[in-house]
C-alpha cells in the first residue's frame, strides 16, 4: 500500500518576505546580484527540468549514466536501511537510479519549491510503496533539520546536479562543514560535481539553442512581477552566460538592453545600458581540487566515479574524518 508523504515545513521566514528582502538588497548592491535559489518557483522548476533535456546540457545525462553504472557499488559502500536525504530534490529522477540498489528505510526530499516538492515526493511514494517518504520545504543552504528518530542511523545526503557549484569554493566548504555537523556519525554525502572542460562545451550547456536557459533566467524577472508586483519590462533584458576562466565558473547574467528602471513598492532601481544583474555562478572543479575542499570541510573522500570522457564526477564523502574549523 502506498504510504502518505510526511511533510515538514522548515521555513523560518515567510518565503515571499524573504524574496522581497533579498531582491531589494540585490538590486541595491554594486554590482547587482541575486541568489540562484530564487530561480526555483513552480515555473522555474519546470523550466529547469526542460533544460535537463536539452542536447547541450550534458550534466544530467552524464551524471545519470554514472549513477546507473555505479549504483551497486554505491549501495555496497553505504549499506542498507539508511536515511537518504536528497538536497534540491526537484523531480527526484536521479534518486530513482539508487533506490532499488540502496534500499534505504527512509527518504527525505528537501527543496525550496514547495509545490514541485510535493508533486515529486507523492509520485515517489506511489512508485515505491515500501519506502517511507518525507518532504521538507526548506532552504537547505541555510540549515538542515533531520526528522526525529535518526539517532544511530546512517544518513546519506544526496546532492546531485553539481548544485554545489552555485556556492563559491569558500562558501561550499562552509556549507559542507555545516551539513556534516547536521548528520550522525558514520554518515556520508553522495555529491555530483561538474569538472573543468572545453569552454565551448561549458558555455553551450548554459545557453542552449532552443532558448530554454534564457527563459529560465528571465523567469526570475517574471517571478518578481508575479509575487512582488515589480514594474519591469522583461523584454528589455537578455540572457548572458560565459565561462570565467580565472574563477573557474560559468556566470549567468541578465543584461539590460537600455537605460531603464525596475520599480518595487516605492523603490526604484536604475539600470544603465549594458549593466547586468548577476543571477548565478556554477563553479567547475578538478577532481583533486574538490577532494581537497572536502577534506578541509572535515570529510574523508571515500570514492569517486566519472564518465569515460571525464566530463562529470560523483563523489562519496565520509563524515568519518577529523573535525575542522572550516566554519
Amino acid at each position: 500500500m502506498t504510504q502518505a508523504v510526511r511533510f515538514h515545513d522548515q521555513h523560518v521566514d515567510e518565503a515571499s518576505a524573504s524574496f522581497l528582502d533579498d531582491v531589494m538588497a540585490g538590486l541595491s548592491a554594486r554590482p547587482k546580484a541575486l541568489s540562484p535559489k530564487y530561480f526555483y518557483d513552480q515555473r522555474g522548476s519546470q523550466l529547469f527540468e526542460a533544460i535537463c533535456r536539452q542536447p547541450e546540457y550534458y550534466l544530467t545525462r552524464t551524471e545519470e549514466g554514472i549513477l546507473a553504472a555505479a549504483a551497486e557499488e554505491i549501495a555496497a559502500i553505504v549499506g542498507p536501511e539508511s536515511l537518504l536525504v536528497e538536497l534540491g530534490s526537484g523531480a527526484s529522477r536521479k534518486v530513482r537510479l539508487l533506490l532499488e540498489a540502496m534500499r534505504p528505510s527512509r527518504y527525505l526530499g528537501v527543496d525550496i519549491s514547495r509545490d514541485f516538492l510535493l508533486q515529486s515526493t507523492r509520485l515517489l511514494a506511489a512508485d515505491y510503496p515500501w519506502l517511507e517518504v518525507h518532504a521538507a520545504w526548506a532552504d537547505f543552504s541555510q540549515r538542515l533539520c533531520l526528522p526525529a528518530g535518526v539517532e544511530g542511523r546512517r544518513v546519506v545526503a544526496f546532492f546531485p546536479g553539481s548544485s554545489i557549484g552555485n556556492f563559491e569554493p569558500q562558501e561550499a566548504e562552509v556549507f559542507l562543514s555545516r551539513l556534516r555537523r547536521a548528520m550522525p556519525p558514520g554518515s556520508g554525502v553522495l555529491i555530483g560535481v561538474d569538472l573543468v572542460k572545453d569552454r565551448g562545451v561549458l558555455e553551450a550547456a548554459y545557453d542552449d539553442a532552443a532558448g530554454v536557459t534564457a527563459a529560465f533566467n528571465l523567469n526570475l524577472l517574471e517571478r518578481m512581477q508575479r509575487e512582488l508586483g515589480a514594474e519591469v519590462e522583461v523584454g528589455n533584458f537578455r540572457h548572458l552566460a560565459f565561462f570565467n576562466e580565472a574563477a573557474s565558473r560559468i556566470e549567468m547574467h541578465l543584461v539590460s538592453q537600455c537605460a531603464q528602471v525596475i520599480g518595487i513598492d516605492s523603490r526604484r532601481f536604475a539600470f544603465s545600458r549594458g549593466e547586468t544583474l548577476h543571477t548565478e555562478n556554477s563553479c567547475k572543479y578538478r577532481l583533486e581540487g574538490f577532494q581537497a575542499l572536502a577534506e578541509r570541510a572535515g570529510y574523508r573522500p571515500a570514492a569517486v566515479w566519472t564518465d569515460t570522457d571525464r566530463l562529470f564526477s560523483v563523489h562519496y564523502l565520509s563524515t568519518d574524518a577529523l573535525s575542522t574549523d572550516a566554519d
